[in-house]
């Protein structure tokens, strides 16, 4: 009798050498992709609660604090939706500080404490716990001072290379790299002149940027974890096997785990004192003026920053308004 031996996905390869991180807001979808991790955001959030399964933390949120404000139950909404979430992942869940105080390091760091009381009234140990805020100076500077109190982050909306040297310079826990918005903004920006089969795989901008942070951490001894987010295609997965982590659509996981062609690790460290794409010369000034001089230098970050901003701020208003629907 012969025995045919079923290659294994392209998941299950990954999950060989890279912590593979759910991104999502729904849990329903999260229970079927066994990742370790999950990563929220407002826009994953608001576009969760409006589905029939998630739509019933909503009310029971709203229900439970009648006397509470739209921003209290918003936090509050955001940690029910944690805590569901951790009931199917062994490992850690990132929650997301209001957009609206990206720019207020006192605001934010106020926030992610009340995230985090929500969280361990619930009963979720703080281990379990990553807040989420945005790469800008503000941001960097509240992860510091919560990183100091125990809180660990995750700094989201990374676009240059300048924020993830100052996110390592604070000691945050880890960074969310955007590949495919970087993929986005360099397409667009090239218009006529791009020739997408040039930038694909390992020359994709977006995987060039995360590569670069990657190996830079690796050189340096750098604890903060590198995880790759905002994935445009598979293509770009597969340019990153052996990151830290990376956190992927239900979509995307279920296209990896219906492909079971060979996938061969790309990042591993090796090269990490090697002279090839050193990165150990690079000048980095760690001061306030240093790092937004160098953000500004770099069009691409700057812009996806702002417009990253723009558009959680544009969905938090949004779930407002449903909670205010919600009360009426």
């Amino acid at each position: 009798m012969t025995y045919r031996i079923t290659p294994p996905s392209q998941l299950e390869q990954l999950k060989r050498f890279t912590t593979v991180v759910v991104d999502s807001g729904d849990f329903t979808e999260i229970a079927r992709s066994t990742p370790r991790d999950a990563t929220t955001n407002p826009s994953l959030v608001l576009s969760a609660v409006r589905r029939p399964a998630c739509a019933p933390l909503l009310h029971e949120t709203v229900r439970a604090q009648p006397k509470a404000s739209v921003e209290e139950l918003a936090d509050a909404l955001l940690v029910r939706f944690g805590t569901e979430i951790l009931k199917m992942v062994p490992g850690r869940v990132s929650t997301e500080v209001d957009a609206r105080l990206s720019f207020d390091s006192g605001a934010i760091v106020a926030r992610a404490h009340r995230l985090m009381g929500l969280y361990q009234a619930a009963g979720v140990a703080r281990e379990r716990v990553l807040i989420k805020i945005a790469a800008t100076w503000e941001g960097i500077a509240a992860a510091r001072h919560l990183e100091r109190d125990g809180v660990r982050t995750n700094l989201t909306l990374l676009f240059g290379f300048t924020q993830a040297v100052a996110c390592a310079d604070a000691g945050v826990q880890l960074i969310s790299p955007f590949v495919g918005r970087i993929y986005d903004w360099a397409k667009a920006n090239a218009g006529p002149a791009w020739v997408e089969a040039d930038h694909t795989g390992v020359n994709d901008p977006g995987v060039q940027s995360v590569t670069r942070i990657h190996r830079y951490f690796k050189q340096h001894g750098i604890r903060t974890e590198v995880m790759g987010a905002s994935f445009r295609n598979l293509g770009q997965i597969r340019a990153l096997a052996g990151c830290d982590l990376l956190t992927i659509s239900p979509e995307l996981l279920a296209a990896l785990e219906s492909c079971r062609a060979p996938l061969p690790r790309v990042l591993d460290g090796s090269d990490a004192h090697g002279s090839a794409g050193d990165e150990t010369q690079v000048a980095v000034r760690h001061d306030e003026a240093g790092f937004r001089f160098a953000l500004n230098e770099d069009a691409m970050a700057t812009q996806k920053l702002a417009e990253g901003i723009r558009g959680f701020v544009r969905d938090a208003r949004a779930l407002d308004a449903l909670i205010h629907a919600a009360r009426a």
